[in-house]
Order: C-alpha cells, then structure tokens, then sequence
C-alpha cells in the first residue's frame, strides 16, 4: 500500500495544471503518477522532457497524448511494445502522413483492433479494416467505428464470421434484402429478429432469445404480446412486463410469475429493475491552483 496516497494524488493533479515552469514539470516526471499524469495531459512538453518520460518507462502514457510532435507519434508507432501502439492506433490524429496506414498494417491484431476506435480514419482505411484477415479486428469495427459507409456495412452483414455479422447488427439495421438470409442463419437470427418485423413465428420459435427479442420489439402488435405474456420463458414474461403499452390488469397477473430459482435469470430479471437510482452527488469543486511557490513547498515535502 501506498505509505503517501494524498501527496500522490496532489503531485498527480499538480503535473497536469496548466502554466507550470518547465524546472517544475521536469522535477516532477521523477514521481511515478506524476510522470504518467504529465505525458498523458501535458501541451507543453520540451523534447528533454519527452526524452525522460521515455527512459523512465512511460511511453504507453505519451502515446495517449494528442499534443506530441508527429516525429515522436512516429516512434511510438514502431515501439516494441504493442500495448504503447495500441495507444497510439486509438487516437492519433494522421500525422506524420501515413501514420495510421502504416497501423493498419502492423502484425498485431490487436493494434490493428485499436485502431477501430480512431476518429481519424479514411474510408479507405475503413474498408480495409472491415476486409482485414484477423476476425477479431473486423468484429471489432461495427462496435467502435462511427462512419463505416453503406458498401462496407454490407461486407460486415455477410463477413463469413458470425461475431462480425452479430456485432453488426447489434450496431445497424441491416438493408431489407440482407435481412431473410440473417434470420435463417442460426448464429445470427436473435440479432436479426430484433430488425425483423414480429410474425407469429417469431413469437413461437424454440429460442427464448429469439421470443424475448420479439417481447421488446416497439411495434409489436398487441395479439403477440398477449401470447408472450404467457411465454413459458420467464426473461420473456419480463421482456413483456416491462412494455408501456402493457394494460394494468395484465401487467397485474404478468408481474407474480417474475420468479425464478436459476441464479443467472435472477440477475437479469433485477438488472431490468426500473426503480429510479438516487441522485448522483454534486462534484466538488476543482482546487485552485497552485502557485508556483506552493507547487515548490510540494516538490520539496515529496523529496523533489
């Protein structure tokens, strides 16, 4: 345990205020939080002080920082370890130019994975991410791409995984032609019935997940609710209970059936409680900061 957790966390809060001197700042990249704090925040770090972060081990911290000079996101991009280009593939904005063309061609799947989550990506890039041969990095761009165009969506809706095709449609509706195909499909017919209109077979097929995503669909018409409301699924009956269009009286008889002996139902059925949480505290105030004598009492009372 940490014998000085409160002057951790004031020389944490302290490397990333705004306007320190740079004696200041270099002091304090000797303290570990302070470092990490400071290569992640910092606009203002001088090459000396890039240099240090980097032989001090922080280098997964820097690659986090959208305010490093391109040449340094550069080396970074290459570092041996992939946890620091992970950070890099995330955020970096292209530049030096080519920088995230040459992410999407690092060997490992997971860097590649990161990359997914990068707001400055091209379509170009988009589409080769979607076509890449690692099936973990194509299930991962439905979940955390923002623009993926029409023609690449339809790639991801028929990629021959079903984690991609699955993490699609948990993403978008999928164009009317796709849809008959992914709800044949058995790997992908629960997320496909949550885009499909209800039918009666729906409501009657042998998965339960299949029923109780017809149970939640919004225009389900009332007929097939009252005969899921009898469903012999209780997640079903749940899904059910908790529609707005359910009438009183039914939602009277619905409700005392909500029991189950099976320790994992149990979870589900109080994780779509809809009690209201209590009010989240105000946040405290943020500390004024400190001035620069201050920030030295500190450095000199952390040894600094």
């Amino acid at each position: 345990m940490d014998p000085h957790p409160d002057l951790d966390l004031e020389l944490a809060a302290l490397a990333a205020q705004e306007g320190l001197p740079a004696p200041l700042v270099s002091r304090l990249l000797r303290h570990p939080a302070a470092r990490r704090r400071a290569a992640l925040l910092r606009r203002d770090l001088t090459g000396e002080q890039i240099e240090t972060i980097l032989a001090l081990g922080s280098a997964r911290s820097l690659a986090a920082n959208r305010w490093i000079p391109a040449p340094v996101r550069a080396r970074l991009a290459e570092h041996p370890e992939p946890a620091v280009r992970y950070a890099v593939a995330a955020g970096a904005a292209d530049s030096p130019p080519g920088l995230l063309a040459r992410l999407a061609a690092d060997p490992e799947p997971l860097v590649r994975s990161f990359l997914t989550m990068n707001e400055h990506l091209s379509a170009d890039l988009v589409a080769r991410l979607a076509a890449d041969p690692d099936p973990g990095v194509r299930t991962w761009l439905p979940r955390h791409c923002r623009d993926v165009p029409e023609d690449v969506r339809r790639a991801l809706f028929t990629d021959p995984e079903p984690d991609v095709r699955r993490a699609a449609l948990v993403r978008w509706a999928p164009p009317p032609d796709l849809l008959p195909a992914l709800l044949a499909d058995p790997p992908t017919r629960v997320a496909a019935a949550r885009h499909s209109a209800p039918t009666p077979e729906l409501a009657r097929d042998p998965d339960p997940q299949v029923r109780g995503a017809v149970a939640a669909h919004p225009d389900l018409p009332a007929a097939l609710r009252d005969l899921l409301a009898w469903d012999r699924d209780v997640l079903v009956r749940n899904e059910v209970a908790h529609r707005a269009d359910v009438p009183p009286a039914l939602r009277e008889r619905l409700v005392p059936t909500l029991v189950t002996e099976d320790p994992a139902e149990a979870f589900l059925l109080a994780h779509r409680d809809h009690a209201c949480p209590a009010p989240a505290p105000a946040p405290a105030p943020a500390p004024a900061p400190l001035t620069v004598e201050q920030a030295e009492a500190l450095l000199v009372r952390a040894g600094l």
